[in-house]
């Protein structure tokens, strides 16, 4: 008998470190991304990245710092070790506004001013007494310059969480332009400081114009969507599959999968680090990263301008509008992508050269928390969602038409007419099946929207336990009419799925503008 693998070594879990050194120093997991670090500095000097939160920036902006400083020693056995040339170091000038909510320019300013201050106590450099104590772009552009002429070497500015002070108060337009004016201020001096300074590093979340944000600072390079960085934040199969190995034994590598990967800027696909991190912590697969910031802002925007939810599984959308985030136009598109509740799915060209960009969900953590907190902007109390979503999950499982029925009733009953008569959705089919769509994401479950078949496209189709769904959703005026389960037959929906083992169940639902809830509830099934 072959004797059992010895169980590899584990590590500690980086959870909730940022700083370089204590990870390096505390011997932890560590994907090493000090050779894509040097990529992309030997390849410019001005460079922007937009992820969303909890995905490494802060990490990724500690290890540039620690490379320019020439701490060798961190870098022992890692791509650094070898490339970088460690005679060689540079004034470090960090910057973040990563920690705590501001509230007010002034709290602005104070913050900006304390970052100011801890750089020139890092570096030995006193304040000149002839700066105007308010005029923070004065101080940083004075602050570069002394660094250079100190240290006898152009400095590096990097900033973390560049657009957190505007985020934090988005539901405020007023203050979010104050705060975007207060930043502006302080990231026009980078352009001038261009003498002194060898390598600028801004990242965040939210990609905000040159014209509102970096005014002037035509030279900043926008790397979010180049295929060549995908990778600077977050991990990969490979990472996953050799890094954390040690890890991996006693949870499906598949379901592992499914719940975080799926995150993708043009390159290879890319997991989301927090969420690898909790599993391997607490052995659970649950919504680790979505948890921690629920979008209530991003939610009632959505249900403000009554989005078709489905649309969010295969949306399309240009540049512009995936990368074009103002605090006085916001662009439901771009805040999705940008927040890391949409990725790439695929990319076309146009004849014009134009890029046309198809999104997604990244996985099902995602897909299924945020139909989940959508629910109740479309109408439908969180508590009775809860309450339905395992009653219809059991019908689904063991084709209980009659429960299934009754389930979907109860959803829709549980809708305040109150809420009504404050929208005007009762008569759009999109609103049911938003509602319908939302609460069945919320399952879990593996749904194809405007399922493509030869005949056309089925509205919704589930597929669950070897067993495939097809519905088609209808509003009628007051009394079912036959219409949706009709036109399932007459299309030959089913055709796409039969023959491969699987029953094919056939379900219209018919919805009435005047009772606001399913009228009709039509199944026929059909042998795999």
């Amino acid at each position: 008998m072959t004797p059992a693998a010895p169980a590899l070594p584990r590590k500690k879990l980086p959870v909730g470190i940022q700083t370089f050194a204590k990870l390096r120093d505390e011997d932890c997991y560590y994907v090493d991304k000090s050779g894509l670090a040097i990529d992309l500095i030997e390849s410019g000097s001005y460079f922007f990245l937009s992820r969303p939160r909890r995905f490494g920036k802060s990490l990724l902006v500690d290890t540039f710092k620690e490379l320019f400083e020439g701490n060798r020693a961190l870098f022992e056995g890692l791509a650094a070790e070898t490339r970088w040339d460690w005679s060689r170091r540079h004034p470090v000038i960090r910057i973040s506004f990563a920690d705590g909510m501001l509230k007010s320019r002034t709290e602005l300013d104070r913050r900006i001013q304390s970052n100011l201050r801890r750089n020139r106590a890092a570096l030995g450099l006193p304040r000149p007494a002839d700066i105007d104590p308010d005029d923070t772009a004065d101080d940083l552009a004075d602050l570069i310059e002394q660094a250079h002429l100190k240290q006898g070497a152009p400095a590096v500015v990097l900033v973390d969480e560049y657009d957190k002070p505007i985020l934090d108060n988005i539901t405020d337009p007023a203050r979010a332009v104050e705060m975007r004016d207060g930043l502006r201020n302080l990231y026009s001096v980078l352009k001038g400081a261009d003498p002194h300074l060898k390598f600028v590093f801004l990242t965040g979340v939210s990609k905000f114009s040159k014209v509102s944000l970096f005014s002037g600072l035509n030279n900043l390079q926008d790397i979010t969507l180049d295929a060549r960085w995908s990778a600077l934040c977050g991990y990969t199969d490979h990472d996953i599959d050799t890094v954390f190995a040690p890890e991996l034994p006693g949870l499906d590598r598949d379901e592992i999968r499914r719940w975080y990967n799926g995150y993708n800027w043009r390159g290879v696909g890319i997991y989301n680090p927090f969420d690898v991190l909790l599993l391997f912590d607490t052995r659970e697969f649950k919504a680790h990263w979505f948890d921690t910031g629920t979008p209530t802002f991003l939610v009632k925007l959505l249900a403000e301008q009554s989005w078709f939810t489905p649309d969010l599984a295969r949306l399309k959308a240009d540049e512009m509008e995936l990368l074009s985030f103002e605090v006085e136009q916001i662009g439901a598109v771009a805040l999705l992508f940008q927040a890391g509740y949409l990725s790439v799915h695929a990319v076309e060209e146009t004849e014009t050269r134009e890029l046309i960009y198809t999104l997604g969900y990244p996985n099902r953590e995602v897909e299924m928390s945020l139909n989940r907190v959508l629910l109740p902007g479309y109408g439908v109390p969180g508590r009775a969602a809860s309450l339905n979503r395992q009653t219809l999950l059991k019908a689904l499982r063991e084709r209980d038409w009659i429960a299934m029925e009754t389930t979907l009733r109860a959803l829709f009953a549980s809708i305040p007419s109150d809420w009504y008569r404050k929208n005007t959705l009762a008569g759009f089919e999109g609103h049911y099946a938003s509602v319908f769509y939302s609460h069945l994401a919320g399952l879990g479950l593996d749904l194809r929207v405007e399922d493509a078949t030869n005949h056309g496209r089925i509205d919704l189709t589930v597929v669950q336990q070897e067993q495939v769904f097809l519905f088609e959703f209808k509003v009628v005026a007051d009394e079912p009419e036959g219409h949706a389960l009709r036109q399932i037959r007459d299309k030959g929906y089913a055709e796409k799925y039969l023959g491969q083992g699987a029953d094919v169940h056939l379900i219209g639902v018919e919805f009435s503008r005047t009772a606001r809830n399913v009228v009709g509830f039509e199944v026929e099934t059909l042998a795999g």
